[in-house]
């Protein structure tokens, strides 16, 4: 039972695959054309999670009309699927496009955290396309090892599919439960890491995480980030993402903190929701609206 499954799933992600690789062929100009007919798709005929964009979009901006939150709304949908064949695209583009694409502003930041022997956490949230951010590998020192963390997704062919765009510019993918072991291998070894980690999924509520204002609600933060940045004294930067026009992004860099370890608790997730919220409300609609971020409250959460 277990290899036809393992079968299935072989012949769905190189079913899969095929189709996206063909369509990867194509300029980014033309694929744009499909994202259009998809977002007609998506947003009028599946109408994909419009009840908790809406939510989300109506307790985040209460001062705004129903007319403001439309436009949002539509905003995001067309940005999604944008995000959608933008991915896609991956999986046949050029170095030189990816430079044109993806530019980020201070890169020496970094670069100078590392060579001084600093490790560090870069976090982001579901923001712009962050599918492009692993591309950072291009400006970081040759010693360096660049990571991300990922969690496993539920449909194995997804999952296979989406390790294999992610490890387009050769991160090392690395599963969340292998992480302190990656860090401390690497720690041993005398070679300091980059790791990326989008921390702005909803944590599970049975965790003792923590509370705070953002975006108007009240919300659960991940605080893992923090808790192993602090026991392994990593700094931590944010990466804001700035879509500049269609298909293309900027991303800036700021420090956290330059040592985890020496930060009262909770303070580097505080920075960093801080940072994101920012970033979101510059221009809302790129932000990952229809994940049910807020779908815990302080009355069920039994940690609160």
């Amino acid at each position: 039972m277990k290899k036809r499954t393992k079968k299935h799933i072989e012949v769905g992600y190189y079913l899969w695959y095929g189709i996206s690789y063909l369509h990867a062929l194509l300029p980014l100009s033309a694929l744009y054309i499909l994202s259009d007919a998809l977002y007609f798709f998506l947003y009028y005929l599946a109408r994909y999670r419009r009840k908790v964009v809406r939510k989300n979009l109506t307790n985040t901006f209460p001062s705004k009309s129903k007319k403001e939150i439309e436009k949002i709304e539509k905003d995001f949908y067309r940005f999604l699927c944008d995000y959608f064949v933008e991915t896609i695209k991956l999986l046949h583009i050029s170095d030189k496009e990816i430079k044109q694409r993806m530019k980020f502003d201070n890169p020496e930041l970094i670069n100078e955290l590392t060579q001084s022997g600093t490790s560090c956490f870069l976090c982001l949230g579901h923001y712009g396309n962050w599918e492009y951010v692993p591309s950072i590998g291009f400006y970081l020192s040759p010693n360096v090892v660049q990571g991300q963390i990922y969690k496993q997704l539920h449909n194995k062919t997804f999952d296979c599919f989406f390790l294999k765009i992610r490890s387009r510019f050769s991160p090392k993918c690395i599963e969340k439960g292998e992480v302190f072991r990656t860090i401390v291998k690497n720690k041993n070894e005398g070679r300091p890491m980059v790791i990326g980690f989008v921390a702005d999924q909803r944590p599970p509520r049975y965790l003792d995480h923590y509370w705070t204002t953002f975006l108007n609600q009240n919300t659960l933060a991940l605080t893992g980030m923090e808790r192993i940045a602090a026991k392994f004294g990593f700094a931590v930067v944010y990466l804001d993402i700035q879509r500049v026009k269609r298909g293309y992004y900027r991303g800036t860099f700021s420090l956290i903190t330059p040592d985890a370890s020496k930060e009262k608790k909770f303070a580097v997730t505080e920075k960093y929701m801080r940072e994101l919220e920012k970033t979101i409300l510059r221009d809302p609609a790129y932000w990952l609206w229809s994940h049910n971020r807020w779908k815990f409250t302080k009355k069920t959460n039994p940690s609160a």
